[in-house]
């Protein structure tokens, strides 16, 4: 028996689906559907066991085009993605309470809508000036980020210097864990943040504007499209792998803070082994695929081509996974990126309460307040459930359990 589900879709390509034993909500399957319907879908869509509804293009879903690409499909959180490190120190080498190490982190990375991020957007932050790290990085990117703001002068009023080392608001976090042999791993979540989310809005528009210059109708307004040789397309192209190099030196960034902070609060030198880093989870790439060059587009997915390294991220208070890729050709090599949500922040918000959500964090040094209730491990499918369901497209090489969790 396969281990996924087709749905034959009537004048579109079909749809596979990686979802047994986990929830796949009708809002998604459609999603799906009208997205097969678009007549450069190569093949057929793959969905991933953490699909679920999203703007315009459905989150966990894989889409392989030929001559045209769907900005809304890649989305605003361009480049978002995983990066991960085993250290030397033990659990035995942690201190009982943790409450120390969670702060020593959040002050060391500016995060969610704090005080902190503010004064460093207000006069270059917290540390005075822009830290060296930051301005080496931001030197790496800006060139291309010039040459793009000459031709599309709306990106350059974002935050783009400022948000380079910092985490960002709701799903973004950063986690100590420990694995089953109880080494210590540092794991974080981020991306291109508000520079990628102000690229992806407005290749978005100018999208729908083509659609409506070119008298084309879809079945969704946020599937509008870019055709090979249009005007706009290699611009969005360019603007799109900016934003995931962004994603990926902000990643690194950050680590770095993360692992000196960890040094500082312990007293402990120590060395960090890169394990899985800069694993994208929403862009575009070309790739080769059954014999066609193809851009593959994966909205909440992860490449996971043979042994290939990736990480798949329970919620706050559940296990996550370091897996290596088993090149499944028919989920276009790519696996989940996370549990995947089952209800909406606001859902969440109003159904869970707070003694729920500590209940559920018990044992992890988190925030146990009301904002992260949307956070909460029962707002999310049960990661167990979602990696059953996607047995043939990784296996497990390490299994972690956090002990500290900071969310923007």
């Amino acid at each position: 028996m396969k281990a996924y589900e087709v749905t034959q879709v009537e004048s579109g390509v079909p749809i596979k689906s990686w979802t047994r034993g986990v929830p796949f909500e009708e809002q998604a399957r459609q999603q799906l559907i009208n997205l097969s319907r678009l007549p450069f879908i190569y093949r057929w869509i793959a969905a991933m066991p953490d699909v679920h509804l999203g703007k315009g293009a459905t989150i966990g879903s894989v889409v392989p085009t030929v001559g045209a690409i769907i900005p809304a499909a890649v989305g605003v959180d361009i480049g978002c993605g995983m990066m991960a490190v085993k250290t030397e120190i033990r659990a035995e080498q942690l201190p009982d309470h943790l409450s120390e190490v969670r702060s020593a982190i959040e002050r060391a990375i500016p995060h969610g809508r704090s005080k902190r991020l503010r004064r460093r957007q207000r006069d270059k932050g917290a540390w005075g000036e822009i830290p060296a790290d930051v301005e080496a990085g931001w030197s790496l990117l800006n060139p291309v980020f010039e040459r793009l703001c000459d031709k599309h002068g709306v990106l350059k009023n974002t935050n783009n210097l400022h948000h380079l080392g910092t985490l960002g608001t709701g799903n973004h976090f950063i986690e100590v864990c420990l694995d089953e042999q109880d080494a210590v791993w540092v794991m974080l979540h981020s991306g291109s943040r508000g520079v990628g989310n102000r690229i992806g809005s407005y290749f978005i528009e100018l999208a729908q504007k083509e659609m409506e210059r070119l008298q084309i109708q879809l079945p969704d307004r946020d599937l509008g499209y870019l055709q090979e040789g249009s005007v706009y397309f290699d611009d969005y192209v360019e603007a799109v792998e900016w934003a995931q190099q962004f994603a990926r030196i902000n990643r690194e960034l950050m680590m770095g803070k993360v692992l000196a902070a960890l040094s500082q609060t312990l007293k402990l030198d120590f060395s960090a082994r890169l394990e899985a880093v800069n694993c994208h989870h929403n862009y575009v790439t070309r790739e080769l695929h059954y014999g066609q060059e193809v851009l593959l587009t994966r909205k909440g997915a992860v490449r996971a081509g043979l042994g290939d390294f990736g990480i798949i991220p329970g919620s706050m208070g559940a296990k996550s996974f370091i897996v290596r890729g088993l090149g499944n050709a028919e989920s276009f090599c790519s696996c989940s990126h996370g549990a995947g949500r089952v209800m909406s922040r606001n859902a969440a918000k109003k159904k869970i309460s707070l003694a729920e959500h500590e209940e559920a964090t018990r044992g992890v040094e988190c925030r146990k307040d009301q904002s992260v209730i949307d956070e909460t491990p029962a707002a999310y499918k049960p990661i167990e459930r979602v990696m059953a369901a996607q047995q043939d497209l990784v296996e497990i090489v390490y299994t972690l359990k956090q002990v500290v969790c900071v969310k923007g």
